[in-house]
C-alpha cells in the first residue's frame, strides 16, 4: 500500500461513523422531546390560559376547567350558602358556597370568616345563571395578584 492509500479514509469507516452519529443524534432528539413533554405538562398543570386569564389553582376538587374563573373583589354581603363580591369594575358577582369549598387565609378559614368588607379571591366554575360555584376562597389575597375579569 502506498502512503497515499494509507492516508485516504476507509469508506467503511466513514459509513460506520456517520451511522453512529446519526443514531446518537436521533436518540438525543427523541429523548429531549420526551423530557420536554413531561416538563410542560407538570410545570403548567395548575394554570389555565382560557380567555386570557391566569388562574392558579388553590385547592378543591377539579371541575369543568372551561368554566373555571377567578373572582377578585370585596365581599358586600354574605349568608350561609353564598357571598356577593363587588368586582373592580363596580359590578357584583354571586358566589355559591358548598361544604367542599375551601376557605383560606394565613391558616384555614371557615364560612364565618366571610364578612362584609373582606377582600377575597374566589376560584370556581361559572354557572348558567351568572353565579359562580366556589371551589376555593382566599381571604386577603396579595395585592400583586391581578386578574383580568372577562365575560363576568
Amino acid at each position: 500500500m502506498t502512503d497515499e492509500e494509507k492516508s485516504k479514509p476507509n469508506k467503511n469507516s466513514l459509513l460506520v461513523i456517520s451511522v453512529v452519529a446519526l443514531v446518537v443524534g436521533v436518540a438525543a432528539f427523541l429523548g429531549g422531546m420526551k423530557y420536554q413533554q413531561t416538563k410542560s405538562t407538570t410545570r403548567f398543570s395548575g394554570f389555565n390560559g382560557e380567555k386570557g386569564q391566569f388562574v392558579q389553582r388553590m385547592g378543591g376538587p377539579s371541575g369543568n376547567e372551561a368554566n373555571f374563573q377567578p373572582i377578585n373583589g370585596e365581599i358586600i354581603s354574605s349568608d350561609e350558602t353564598s357571598v356577593t363580591i363587588k368586582l373592580q369594575d363596580g359590578s357584583s358577582k354571586i358566589v355559591l358556597l358548598s361544604d367542599s369549598t375551601s376557605i383560606n387565609k394565613a391558616e384555614s378559614g371557615s364560612k364565618e370568616d366571610l364578612k362584609e368588607g373582606e377582600k377575597v379571591l374566589v376560584l370556581g366554575n361559572s354557572n348558567s345563571d351568572g353565579s359562580v360555584s366556589a371551589q376555593s376562597i382566599q381571604l386577603n389575597p396579595p395585592d400583586r395578584v391581578i386578574f383580568r375579569q372577562e365575560n363576568q
